[in-house]
């Protein structure tokens, strides 16, 4: 993954993409709307028990617990359709899912009032940082349906986080934690030159001005 953070830092994009007048207010600043869905990850993807599956939440809480899949399953669930923009210039619009809303599990988390920020752990050994604040937010979900269907394995079976205000890379596939901070800490695109906090319509993708991310890097990947 370190050595795709480099290359994608010096890539000079081609162009702006073109988006049709009726859904521009809608796409950010140099994406490209897609109606099918890429599938971006690095390493191979994970294989699940769900009878041994559970997320575990830590850090500044008063208690340290873990849920099992069945444990958030039973609590209330909610469907929302949502656009979602990847850092590598596809938009997709319109998506639907189904999952568990962040501001439904918060009160079960007894968390400290110290805790001001989250970090998302995932398999394989992935990490991504945002603001409680954020996660707050009425559309953010711990999903695991995509589409009226169980999410399929390379799109982060059994549960993902859904954060679609800010770029997909912080919409990590297969977590595993939630460590409630006092501060924040990049996690592994952070720590690697991507955007703290990854505004779609602020093109908020890189720590510098001077890296850009190339046009067509989504489109050499595999689809849905």
């Amino acid at each position: 993954m370190h050595n795709k953070a480099e290359r994608l830092k010096k890539v000079k994009t081609v162009k702006q993409a073109a988006v049709a007048p009726e859904i521009a207010h809608r796409v950010p600043p140099g994406q490209t709307v897609t109606e099918r869905f890429p599938i971006l990850h690095e390493g191979d993807v994970p294989e699940y028990d769900l009878s041994t599956w559970s997320l575990r939440v830590f850090g500044e809480v008063e208690e340290e617990r873990s849920f099992s899949f069945d444990d958030l399953l039973a609590l209330p669930q909610t469907s929302q359709v949502n656009d979602i923009h990847c850092v590598t210039r596809w938009s997709k619009l319109d998506t639907e899912w189904e999952g568990v809303r962040f501001i439904d599990l918060l009160p079960l988390l007894g968390v400290k009032p110290e805790a001001k920020y989250v970090m998302i752990h995932a398999d394989e050994d992935y990490d991504t940082n945002l603001p409680l604040e954020d996660m707050m937010r009425e559309d953010v979900l711990l999903a695991h349906r995509f589409d009226g269907e169980p999410l399929t394995d390379k799109h982060g079976w059994p549960m993902r986080l859904l954060v679609p205000h800010l770029y997909f890379w912080k919409s990590a596939k297969w977590i595993r934690g939630i460590e409630f901070m006092k501060e924040d800490r990049p996690g592994f695109w952070e720590r690697n030159g991507f955007h703290n906090y990854a505004d779609p319509f602020l093109e908020q993708r890189f720590t510098s001005e001077e890296n850009e991310m190339p046009e067509d890097e989504w489109m050499k990947k595999e689809f849905d």
